[in-house]
Order: structure tokens, then C-alpha cells, then sequence
């Protein structure tokens, strides 16, 4: 009876009022989640709008290039204050490695690495050139391929970057031969395949360049380019 009695209260109390559509977490968000992510961990819960936290979620659309602040528990409702840019936790140096994934390390000269523009929180490509040899009847033969190996890699440390100082004369700039030292999160089997081509860089076999990825970056309609396919 009190039970039933509450519950009737609760629709006493709800009856006629302005009902607002908020998320709420049904499972644990963990910290550095991006927003696009958390659709499956996350409902829609009907609350009287005098019940709705400042600043609630209502949108999922809102959230997109976010990363969860600290981690967000079943029950809690999504708050727009709880997700912030992925720079803004690189600044503090709270790039988290997701779940499942190993952390290497890598060097290259600054133009190779966007002028040296990359940040801890920010997602690279990767595009290689590679020269196999090509059995000829009296020597071997060189033909480059050069094609993208790697999409959206998430950067957790940069390393070697110039810093400008505003009390010095002048414009401070990256060298281009500057030497930028990157640590990535990958799962193990792409490790394998990043060390191939940085093996490859090491023995002058590969040639890597990075590219500096955002959420609007479209990479699609890439194809492998060959010396017969380069001026196409």
C-alpha cells in the first residue's frame, strides 16, 4: 500500500507538468570517451522540466568532437559541463589510452609531422611509401607505391615541439628537420604494422609523412599511387 501510495504520488506530482527528454548513463562512461561514442551506454528519460539539471543533455548531436571529462556513472544524467575538447584534457595531461589498446612511440622530422602542428588529443593518418623490389630479367627494379596505412590514430604524448616564448624578439618557428617525438594507441596488431613502417623509415626502405586528422576530415576515395597511376 505505501508503495503504491508513492508511486501515485510521483504521478500526482508529475501530472500536467512540462515533461523534458534528457540522457541519462545506463552504464559507466569512462573518462576520454568521445561523445560519438556513448549512444549505446545511454536512454531517454522523460523528467518534469523543473527537474532537469542545468545544462542536461538533450541532444546526442551536441556532443559530437567531446571527450568525457572523468568518468560518468550508471544513473547520471548527461551533462553538457561533463564533456570538454580533447585538447583541453591534452593540456592537462590527461590523454586516457582506450581500452584494449598498447602505447608506442615514434620520431620523425617536424615536415613530416604537419610543421610540428600535432597535440597530445589530436588523430593523425598515416601515409607511406614503400619501395619493393620488382624482379626484373637483369636487376631488380624500383617501383613506389605510396598509399595511406593508418586513419584516425590517437596521439597521447608529443615530444621535441617548439614552444613560442611572447618575451622573445622574433618569431619563434619548428625546424624542418626538427626531430618530433610522438607516442600513439593502437591495438597489438596495428603496433606491428606502425613498426614496419617505421623499421622501413629506420633502414630507408619507407618514407612516412602524417597527416593531421579532424571530425570533418574525408578520407575516403584514396587508392594506392604507382608510377603509372601518379598523374592520373
Amino acid at each position: 500500500m505505501l508503495v503504491a501510495y508513492v508511486r501515485g504520488a510521483d504521478a500526482r506530482a508529475a501530472e500536467g507538468a512540462e515533461l523534458v527528454d534528457v540522457y541519462v548513463a545506463q552504464a559507466e562512461i569512462p573518462k576520454a570517451m568521445p561523445g560519438e561514442s556513448v549512444s549505446d551506454l545511454v536512454e531517454l528519460d522523460s523528467i518534469p522540466a523543473r527537474n532537469v539539471p542545468e545544462g542536461s543533455v538533450t541532444n546526442l548531436d551536441d556532443l559530437a568532437g567531446l571527450v568525457a571529462d572523468a568518468d560518468i556513472l550508471p544513473g547520471e544524467p548527461l551533462l553538457e559541463a561533463r564533456f570538454v575538447d580533447p585538447a583541453e584534457l591534452a593540456a592537462r595531461g590527461d590523454v586516457a589510452v582506450p581500452a584494449g589498446m598498447q602505447l608506442v612511440s615514434f620520431t620523425l622530422p617536424a615536415d613530416r609531422v604537419v610543421g610540428g602542428q600535432v597535440r597530445a588529443g589530436d588523430t593523425i593518418g598515416l601515409v607511406s611509401t614503400v619501395d619493393p623490389d620488382e624482379v626484373g630479367e637483369e636487376q631488380d627494379v624500383i617501383n613506389p607505391v605510396t598509399s595511406f596505412a593508418f586513419h584516425g590514430v590517437l596521439v597521447t604524448k608529443v615530444q621535441g615541439v617548439v614552444t613560442p616564448n611572447p618575451e622573445a624578439e622574433g618569431q619563434v618557428e619548428q625546424g624542418a628537420g626538427d626531430s618530433i617525438m610522438l607516442t600513439i594507441a593502437l591495438s597489438a596488431h596495428d603496433i606491428e604494422r606502425w613498426v614496419w613502417f617505421a623499421e622501413g623509415e629506420a633502414a630507408s626502405y619507407a618514407q612516412m609523412w602524417l597527416t593531421l586528422e579532424n571530425d570533418t576530415t574525408d578520407n575516403g576515395g584514396t587508392a594506392p599511387v604507382t608510377g603509372s597511376t601518379a598523374f592520373q
